[in-house]
């Protein structure tokens, strides 16, 4: 009860200290130790999309996919086919899970504690695609039962192999957008990146950086600072309130910093790996999340403007517009622009952002004579049988994803 998250939560909501009652709830024990959990949204929590199932997952217990702990895989499901029976994954992308957290017993006293993902386990998805439309089904349940977008956490037994939902609550921040209201952020120049992760919203923030290792350094963060660390959790919250930005070593689009960012209105940068050794303490830099899915951290002060558009103020005209894309990261936010459709999508773009390698390179990765360039193509087939079954899966789940959106 008086645990200071708990008492800083209450005075911020106008809760009475004396009159919040507590419930103790006795439940399962699911084994995801021994498999893999995670959360999902039955929307795209980046654009505010609702025509997806988002799910993320890593291998062990939730709590490392909640706090940000790992880098979890990441699945879309496209509802309208998949409620048209047309059943299959939209979009997937590895993540690096590097470790999970297991279920300890000792003679003395039951514990969990954290251990390194075996590489074999890193290397690929830690859900089938039927566990991933499984856990879509659930969610489009869900969402129709409450009426509203929903944010939940599963959980997969090793032991009897089936999926649980062990928590379902209302979305309230994409859910609450206004997707007619456009505020575009555009960079106005460049510089070095220091680190690139997942983007966390579309916002562009600029200040001096400040890296704290641990809570106990927390008082020292002034407001205003671009906030450096490993991982976040909920006694952070009070410090993140202020912060310019936020940027962290670990953690997916669902950890805890993601959601707090995104509560805030903030631009957060997670999964960035090496960002606290990477950006130093007093150095000012700009955090970058409107360039699509990667977020980036720049060396300085980028200059950036905004743009801002009412669309639904602005006459449509007889004549159809339609839209060009070839960067499938930005589908599902370019969707909300009027318009009659897509006229042009380039798929030589979409091998450029979502492929990032050339077909005869990966169909023969052995007469790729630069180290670096093989190198990067044996990372870009992890998870994958070879380099062929990759273009075709990843050239395909581009499209799709532009067809989704649109």
């Amino acid at each position: 009860m008086f645990t200071d998250r708990a008492i800083h939560y209450r005075i911020d909501e106008g809760f009475d200290h004396f009159k919040v009652a507590l419930s103790i709830g006795v439940m399962k024990m699911v084994r995801s130790d021994l498999a893999a959990s995670g959360v999902m949204f039955s929307l795209d929590t980046e654009s505010g999309f609702r025509d997806i199932v988002f799910i993320t997952g890593a291998y062990g217990l939730g709590e490392n996919v909640v706090q940000g702990a790992v880098d979890p895989d990441e699945f879309y499901v496209h509802k309208p086919t998949f409620n048209q029976g047309h059943r299959s994954v939209l979009r997937r992308s590895l993540g690096e899970k590097a470790v999970k957290m297991i279920y300890v017993e000792g003679d003395a006293r039951h514990t969990t504690r954290n251990i390194p993902t075996p590489k074999v386990d890193r290397e690929r998805f830690c859900l089938s695609d039927a566990d991933v439309l499984e856990l879509a089904e659930a969610a489009i349940k869900i969402e129709e039962h409450y009426g509203h977008p929903m944010d939940m956490e599963w959980a997969k037994d090793g032991l009897d192999g089936k999926l649980y939902i062990v928590q379902a609550r209302p979305e309230t921040v994409a859910s609450q957008r206004k997707p007619t209201q456009l505020e575009t952020y555009v960079l106005d120049g460049s510089g070095e990146v220091l680190v690139t992760g997942r983007s966390v919203g579309e916002k562009i923030a600029a200040g001096r950086a400040h890296v704290i290792a641990d809570v106990a350094h927390l008082s020292e963060f002034k407001p205003g600072e671009v906030l450096v660390a490993d991982t976040t959790t909920p006694d952070w919250e009070p410090v993140m309130k202020t912060a310019a930005a936020i940027v962290t070593n670990r953690g997916g689009r669902t950890c805890h910093a993601a959601i707090i960012a995104r509560e805030l209105g903030i631009p957060a940068v997670v999964g960035a790996g090496k960002a606290s050794s990477a950006v130093s303490s007093g150095d000012t830099v700009t955090v970058s999340c409107a360039e699509g899915d990667a977020g980036k951290v720049y060396r300085g002060a980028v200059p950036f403007h905004i743009d801002k558009v009412e669309v639904s103020d602005i006459p449509r005209p007889a004549t159809g517009i339609m839209i060009n894309i070839g960067n499938p990261d930005i589908a599902f936010k370019t969707a909300f622009l009027p318009n009659d459709g897509v006229g042009l999508a380039r798929m030589e773009f979409v091998i450029n952002e979502t492929i990032k390698a050339h077909p005869l390179a990966l169909l023969h990765p052995e007469k790729v004579k630069d180290p670096s360039a093989r190198t990067a193509i044996d990372r870009l087939l992890r998870g994958y049988s070879d380099g062929a079954s990759f273009f075709v899966q990843r050239l395909s789940e581009g499209i799709g994803t532009i067809a989704a959106a649109f």
